[in-house]
């Protein structure tokens, strides 16, 4: 495996940053599309439960997020490390300003 460099280790930082907001902001949605019945209904009685649940949704949505961008991230440095994540090479090479003769 190697020593990594500076960018291999920025871009890991970047990436997990990247994991962690986004995965804050789709939980904290998901906490408030749960709570937001109890919120509107000002339903008492199911007030407490609803509150554990909603935490127990966000909680699984941070995770999911979290572990999804993280995991495509280490697939595709994983590809690069042994010479898989080359881009495709296109089947024709662009040509630009070149028009066909029957334009």
């Amino acid at each position: 495996m190697g020593q990594r460099s500076q960018a291999d280790r920025d871009a890991m930082t970047v990436e997990i940053g990247f994991a962690v907001l986004t995965g804050g902001l789709l939980a904290g949605c998901a906490f408030l599309a749960v709570c937001a019945p109890a919120f509107l209904l000002s339903s008492h009685g199911a007030g407490r439960g609803l509150m554990v649940f909603a935490g127990a949704v966000a909680a699984v949505v941070f995770m999911g997020r979290v572990i999804d961008v993280l995991g495509r991230f280490g697939r595709r440095d994983s590809g690069r490390e042994i010479g898989r994540g080359a881009p495709p090479v296109p089947g024709q090479p662009s040509q630009p300003g070149r028009t066909s003769p029957d334009s």
